[in-house]
């Protein structure tokens, strides 16, 4: 682990949107600043993701000064969304917890409804310190997450793409590979390291700022569109499922909590603390 540096940096404004990759990110408790602070949500109040709508993988977000985005997607003149006044919020529910956000004006509605041919609405998470608290099994006492999956960072290595990608090439779909990292979202993706070393990592250091290892991610259908087309393949998880299932789910990456302030820029070195 002497040569680990974090390769690239992922912002994903809003939650199943394509993000971008700065140089440099600043780390809150529950996040990168900005990073899946807004969502889309059906008539029924529960959030949409590529899981439902592939075609958000097309679908883009530039986080603004102030934390408002805009969006662009193919066939949809782009649209400035800033952050509403939160004079009121909705319910959300986000894979069965219910969160209160704070819906944007009416245009960010439409939109977003025109472009996926359904009603949706766009929210924003107001107050991450205080709206959703990371899962209980395996959170710390007050650590919080805004719209992301489960916890507030997600790290992945080349070295274990790599080496996932020497498994799909072996298999019956292998033209589907090489897979590219966005498949799997991440927020920080680290470079240096052996295939698989983040399994055995409890407590890391990115420059200043030091992590929480909190558990391995566990992966769902999103990993199998491709992200520059929203076409949906059988990789990675016919794969994951024959070389990295544990119980019931499919591991790539591990989720991380910060444990400290501070901000991360690509080129910094990564330790092993524990």
């Amino acid at each position: 682990m002497e040569n680990a540096a974090l390769q690239s940096i992922h912002v994903h404004p809003v939650k199943a949107f394509r993000g971008h990759a700065p140089r440099e990110a600043v780390v809150e408790p529950w996040g990168l600043a900005g990073d899946r602070r807004w969502t889309l949500i059906d008539d029924g109040g529960k959030v949409v993701t590529q899981r439902e709508q592939p075609r958000l993988a097309l679908a883009a977000a530039e986080l603004l000064p102030g934390g408002g985005v805009r969006l662009s997607a193919p066939g949809r003149t782009p649209l400035t969304v800033s952050v509403p006044e939160p004079a009121g919020t909705v319910p959300v529910n986000i894979f069965g917890t219910k969160v209160e956000a704070v819906p944007a004006p009416e245009a960010a509605h439409a939109w977003c409804s025109a472009y996926l041919g359904m009603d949706v609405r766009l929210v924003h998470m107001d107050d991450p310190a205080t709206r959703r608290p990371v899962d209980p099994e395996y959170a710390l006492p007050g650590e919080t997450v805004s719209f992301a999956d489960g916890h507030p960072l997600l790290v992945a290595t080349t070295a274990s793409l790599d080496a996932l990608n020497s498994l799909i090439a072996e298999g019956s779909h292998a033209h589907e590979g090489p897979l590219p990292m966005n498949r799997f979202r991440p927020n920080v993706v680290v470079a240096g390291t052996e295939a698989w070393a983040e399994d055995h990592w409890s407590r890391i250091s990115v420059g200043e700022v030091v992590f929480r290892v909190a558990k391995a991610s566990g992966r769902c259908v999103v990993t199998t569109v491709d992200q520059d087309t929203a076409v949906r393949g059988r990789e990675p998880l016919r794969t994951l499922a024959r070389h990295r299932k544990v119980g019931a789910r499919l591991l790539f990456g591990q989720n991380l909590v910060p444990l400290s302030p501070g901000i991360i820029r690509v080129g910094d070195p990564v330790r092993v603390l524990e």
